[in-house]
């Protein structure tokens, strides 16, 4: 019926129409243009039809019972779909008052049903184009926020996804009142690293932390954000002071566990963590992310007084680095930062 060349990509499209025969006719159009296809023969299917299989384009008749085209357009423009919908109406009824009613209910093209299909067709290339770029809008503002969110460094979340995402989780958890801990850890004599090997080894370190505490933790809803410098905060949803310890103790001894090569020689580092919890806040319900992260941080100064390389939680006993006692040292620089050449 139509020479048209099959469309580059597939795109779903909805033909909403109560008359079978020109629902048909319409199907062997758009099928032979290269288009997948699905009916519905009023607005109320068009819109279950919606929910169940996203079409980013509806081509519907005005003329319809319950529900016709006009009220099908608005109705998609109240709704939130996935993407953008294009909406053509099309109708027998082809004056310019018509016209500016459709297209004042939302609709993107208004076709009269004595349109050729060719143009019908044509119609369809330039909606895919406008949905194509559409799409790409959408996506390079969704890497815009991402990077306005990353870490450019390291790759983490940085401090503004922080501030913003740990509010939420704070209020889920006093609604909910569940538990909600936060770990603050930084790099043991970080400023060595930088001293010894330069900053660019330094950058080294932080990347390999990054990694090592990111598969550390387990659960798709834990997460963590670089605060600034070698300092960084790891968020447990739905986790109590016990299992914050846990948790800490198992990222302080993967961050231990291997050295790091910067160039030929290798610096083994650690971690110093202090851990907090909504919990053990008497006032919990009425408590701000500062004070769970200030409470943390200050908990982080015990593990770095004690001597560093690890973990001090609320109203839990420290828990000490389990290191073999030869390995020990009243020196923490010996002790942190000990080089292994190779």
């Amino acid at each position: 019926m139509l020479g048209t060349q099959a469309a580059t990509k597939v795109t779903k499209v909805l033909l909403v129409d109560d008359d079978d025969l020109v629902l048909d006719q319409l199907e062997r159009v758009v099928t032979a243009a290269g288009y997948e296809v699905v009916t519905a023969r009023n607005g109320d299917a068009a819109l279950l039809s919606m929910q169940q299989e996203f079409a980013p384009i509806v081509i519907a008749d005005i003329d319809m019972p319950q529900m016709d085209g006009l009220a099908l357009c608005r109705t998609i423009r109240r709704q939130s779909y996935s993407g953008y919908v294009y909406v053509m109406l099309l109708s027998s009824k082809d004056a310019e008052g018509d016209i500016l009613t459709g297209l004042d209910a939302g609709a993107d093209d208004y076709v009269s049903k004595r349109t050729p299909t060719t143009q019908l067709v044509g119609r369809l290339r330039t909606a895919q184009r406008i949905l194509a770029l559409e799409h790409s809008l959408r996506r390079a503002l969704a890497d815009r926020e991402r990077m306005a969110m990353t870490d450019v460094l390291t790759g983490a979340h940085n401090r503004r996804y922080l501030l913003q995402h740990l509010s939420h989780e704070l209020d889920c958890a006093q609604r909910s009142r569940g538990a909600l801990s936060v770990l603050v850890f930084d790099v043991d004599h970080f400023s060595l690293v930088n001293d010894r090997h330069g900053h660019a080894a330094g950058d080294v370190v932080l990347k390999e932390v990054v990694q090592r505490i990111q598969q550390g933790l387990q659960r798709s809803c834990d997460w963590f954000a670089r605060l600034g410098g070698d300092e960084f905060a790891v968020v447990l949803p739905q986790t109590d002071i016990a299992g914050a310890s846990i948790v800490a103790e198992k990222l302080r001894r993967a961050v231990a566990a291997t050295p790091i090569r910067l160039g030929t020689a290798k610096v083994r580092i650690t971690i110093s963590i202090g851990a907090s919890e909504l919990g053990v806040i008497v006032e919990r319900d009425s408590t701000t992310m500062e004070r769970l992260l200030d409470l943390a941080d200050q908990n982080l100064y015990k593990s770095k007084k004690a001597g560093r390389n690890r973990v001090t939680a609320a109203d839990t006993v420290d828990l000490a680095p389990t290191l073999p006692l030869a390995t020990r040292s009243n020196s923490p620089t010996q002790l942190n930062l000990t080089l292994l050449c190779g």
